[in-house]
């Protein structure tokens, strides 16, 4: 609850109340009624309204989010070195008077668009880069009254800080931080960087004059229709080269899975003939050391090829014809009786003209 606001309003009842009893005391006074009790109820009246009007100059309420500096006729320099405090305040009254100053936040925006920043119309800051080219930056900048400086506030600039301090000097360090990069570096390689160059230096000035700085918003950037149909053009050039990468990278894949399908078939014909080739060794090992073994027993039994011989006929032959010239190639001793061996008949020679009958 204001208290003084209370008391004010109560002062002017008084004050009421005593203009209207001299009223009274005049129309009675003018008809010939007595005036005395009437007289006497505006002189108690009076000097009550008096004191509580003294009483009333002399506080001051401040405001949690409020700081008073103290603008006084008594004291040499003028006013209170320290600033009120929040809460109910005394003053010397007629001699002194409090000027409030709010310690909250506030926001200042310089923006392109219309309706947006605080000044109507197109307010962005227009800066150059360092290789020459026109940026347009929106930005906001959010800060406040140091509560241990409001009276040096006070005087340096009384209320003007905001038009006379904050917006020039905000304008001023973006377009010195601007200059310092290049157009391509200020909207997307280092513009963290810039926006955080600008900040350190608005905490830096802002602080040399009593203010807190709570954040810097660099909000947009726009460049010249020119600038930015160039950027438009470089973009989609470094897109169709990409796509172009991109198509020559899948012809090259493409050509390595074909390179390595033909590879995978190279290698499964080598090694199919490596397996070839050693089934073929195992095989011909397997047929020398076989005929190394059929050698030895040859060696050691003469009959053993003709009993081989022998099992590898025919199972149904009854008869062999050899030539009648030529000894039994092998004897026979399992056949049967009727079994024979007819000589091969030897052909008759033709006669000659001598022996012709």
């Amino acid at each position: 609850m204001n208290f003084s606001g209370v008391l004010q309003g109560a002062v002017a009842l008084l004050w009421i109340v005593v203009v209207g009893l001299i009223v009274l005391a005049v129309v009675r006074a003018s008809r010939g009624q007595k005036v005395r009790a009437i007289s006497i109820s505006v002189l108690v009246v009076a000097i009550l309204a008096v004191i509580l009007t003294t009483v009333s100059a002399g506080l001051v309420f401040i405001q949690p989010e409020e700081r008073g500096v103290v603008i006084s006729a008594i004291d040499p320099r003028g006013y209170r070195e320290q600033a009120l405090q929040p809460g109910l305040r005394w003053i010397i009254p007629f001699f002194e008077n409090v000027v409030t100053y709010s310690i909250s936040k506030l926001t200042y925006t310089m923006s392109i668009a219309t309706e947006e920043g605080q000044v109507p119309g197109d307010d962005s800051v227009a800066a150059r880069t360092s290789d020459g080219q026109e940026v347009l930056l929106d930005a906001s900048v959010i800060y406040a009254i140091d509560p241990n400086s409001v009276v040096q506030v006070h005087i340096a600039w009384q209320r003007r800080y905001t038009d006379e301090l904050i917006r020039p000097l905000t304008r001023g360090i973006i377009r010195d931080a601007v200059s310092q990069f290049g157009v391509e570096e200020v909207y997307s390689l280092k513009r963290a960087e810039l926006n955080e160059l600008i900040r350190e230096e608005m905490d830096r000035k802002l602080a040399e004059n009593g203010l807190l700085l709570a954040n810097f918003v660099l909000r947009n950037i726009t460049f010249s229709p020119e600038y930015a149909a160039s950027v438009e053009q470089k973009q989609i050039a470094e897109q169709l080269a990409q796509q172009a990468s991109f198509v020559v990278e899948q012809r090259r894949q493409e050509a390595e899975q074909a390179r390595q399908v033909a590879q995978g078939r190279a290698d499964a014909v080598v090694i199919d003939a490596e397996g070839q080739a050693k089934a073929r060794i195992i095989e011909a090992e397997a047929e020398k050391q076989a005929l190394e073994l059929i050698a030895e027993a040859l060696a050691t039994n003469q009959d053993l090829l003709t009993y081989q011989y022998i099992n590898e006929l025919a199972p149904g032959i009854q008869v062999m014809l050899v030539p009648s010239n030529a000894p039994y190639l092998l004897p026979l001793p399992t056949l049967e009786a009727q079994t024979v061996a007819v000589p091969t008949p030897q052909p008759t020679p033709l006669p000659t003209p001598e022996t012709a009958p």
